[in-house]
């Protein structure tokens, strides 16, 4: 299926129904949380599987995925997918890769959120993005407050270093 910007693949607390395989484009995870802050802490790209926390076992859904560009996806039924991950024990190995391909991201983010200025933070952000966003400007992916969000600073202090490019 296609999904064009702003639209959703699932929402915070979906049932589980389905899982995606995400074949083109890019999507922003983002969570409510019960005091009202709404929090961007994830991005899906081209190759993942997702929910990752319902590859094994169903979960209802963490945060909901909004598509950041025109973006192809494979809906799969997860009753489906279970079965065969049932009938195929091999297909364990592929969930796992799956899993430390995504750990592995999760590891460059946090090594992006460690490193010295938010100006360096910034442009690590952006070169990943880059290799994702077909020449789509980062600025019209995300918001200000998104982008610092994801490189741990303020949505003044994005502004103030995109003013200063």
């Amino acid at each position: 299926m296609i999904l064009h910007k702003g639209e959703i693949l699932f929402r915070q607390g979906d049932s589980g129904k389905y899982l995606y395989h995400i074949k083109s484009g890019l999507f922003k995870v983002t969570r409510l949380h019960k005091n009202g802050n709404m929090v961007l802490f994830n991005i899906l790209y081209p190759g993942e599987t997702v929910p990752h926390h319902s590859l094994i076992t169903p979960k209802e859904t963490h945060g909901s995925a909004i598509a950041l560009m025109d973006s192809e996806v494979d809906r799969i039924l997860a009753e489906d997918w279970y079965r065969d991950l049932r009938e195929h024990p091999e297909k364990a190995l592929e969930i796992a890769l799956l899993l430390q391909e995504k750990v592995r991201f999760m590891q460059k983010r946090l090594d992006h959120l460690t490193v010295g200025t938010p100006a360096e933070r910034l442009e690590l952000l952006t070169e990943w993005l880059n290799d994702y966003s077909h020449g789509v400007h980062f600025t019209d992916l995300l918001t200000q407050e998104e982008i610092g969000q994801l490189i741990g600073v303020r949505r003044e202090t994005i502004n103030r270093l995109l003013r200063g490019h």
